[in-house]
């Protein structure tokens, strides 16, 4: 049975047993992320803190509302008017989720472009549809960059799996994301949410000594010391505007 703890328009966060939160973004269109849903983002991981307190076993699943979108990145045209709009949103959630006390799984229910890609991982563990949905990062596609973009698929992902990924601009269904390393488990999409909940509870007993965070950025900490690095920075340029626009 599950426990309301947030219920908004764009975002729900339930409590499960076990210490299991999962968080649906329900943001239309398409889950895009903005600088005011990626703070709201970040308040909701911070609520899963508060609740468990310290050294406590709990894991977080950020799951879509339905089977066709996960996430389809940032909303480019926001950066026209604040272009410090990643730096005060964005750059922050990806900081946030690497650094979080807790297991934390992304289950990708449909498609995943753009800034969803760090977005994804940046989260511990990954379920994909097999049935629906494309997981791409096209950022050498629309002229986009920003300092450590390339951290989190250096650091997760084979060489020539992050090449095919930045460089390339490759679109991988669930299946050719499994072989690639690029996610954990691939499920159909009456059964997703139930694989994710299972990874979830094998593994929110890892956080009750107090050290996940710490150990997991002794595996990924160049990515969150990059993504921290251009977090709240309104004296320079963080990144390099998309020339082209999706």
């Amino acid at each position: 049975m599950a426990q309301a703890i947030v219920n908004d328009p764009d975002l729900a966060l339930d409590r499960y047993d076990g210490n299991i939160f999962v968080i649906t973004m329900r943001k239309a269109p398409e889950n895009r992320l903005n600088s005011e849903y990626c703070q709201k983002l970040i308040r909701t991981f911070n609520t899963v803190t508060k609740t468990v307190g310290p050294d406590s076993e709990g894991a977080v699943i950020t799951k879509g509302n339905d089977a066709k979108f996960w996430c389809t990145g940032l909303e480019l045209d926001e950066s026209d008017q604040n272009p410090y709009a990643n730096s005060e949103g964005f750059f922050p959630l990806l900081a946030t989720i690497v650094d979080f006390p807790l297991p934390t799984i992304a289950l990708i229910t449909g498609h995943t472009f753009g800034g969803a890609g760090p977005f994804a991982l940046s989260h511990d563990y990954r379920v994909m549809n097999s049935q629906r949905g494309f997981f791409s990062m096209p950022p050498v596609n629309l002229g986009l960059h920003f300092q450590g973009i390339g951290a989190l698929p250096r650091a997760k992902l084979r060489p020539q799996v992050a090449r095919k990924m930045l460089l390339e601009a490759h679109r991988w269904t669930g299946k050719e994301a499994l072989e690639d390393g690029i996610v954990d488990a691939v499920a159909e999409p009456d059964k997703m949410f139930d694989v994710a909940m299972e990874l979830a509870k094998q593994w929110a007993p890892k956080a009750k000594m107090g050290v996940y965070s710490l150990l997991r950025n002794e595996l990924y900490g160049e990515a969150g010391r990059a993504f921290r690095d251009i977090s709240y920075i309104h004296g320079k340029p963080t990144d390099r505007p998309a020339k082209a626009k999706i």
